[in-house]
């Protein structure tokens, strides 16, 4: 499985350069597939990756408000109180979505008091006087 996910991001990473190959391929040849396909690759990449690294800071809110949940039993608690309380009229997506959008913004919340913490560190320890 690891060796699968590192050769999918190895891929997405190289789609610009496949893109750039087949470009130059096709003025070679001149072969007009080749030369839409590596115009297509060289388009859509700088697109994919820009997805891919709001999906990535949206799964790692989701994980960390995930771990905090499980890993502290009055947040499960209080996940199941909300999640039942919030979108339970909503049958079954409400049971999928509700969970989700507890630990994103549990994670959102978590990530930002830290954030606050080393914005607050960073200034006291700047304003530190030096021997």
């Amino acid at each position: 499985m690891t060796i699968g996910v590192y050769g999918l991001v190895a891929g997405i990473v190289k789609l610009d350069d496949a893109g750039l190959y087949l470009l130059k391929q096709a003025q070679q040849t001149g072969n007009r597939f080749k030369e839409i396909l590596g115009k297509g690759l060289l388009a859509a990449a700088p697109r994919l990756m820009q997805f891919l690294a709001f999906a990535g800071t949206v799964a790692m809110f989701l994980v960390g408000g995930g771990i905090l949940v499980h890993g502290i039993s009055i947040l499960h608690h209080w996940q199941l109180t909300v999640t039942d309380y919030g979108l339970s009229h909503l049958g079954s997506v409400g049971e999928v979505i509700a969970p989700l959008l507890f630990d994103g913004t549990l994670g959102l919340l978590a990530g930002a008091m830290i954030v606050l913490i080393h914005h607050i560190m960073v200034r006291f320890i700047a304003k530190k006087p030096t021997t």
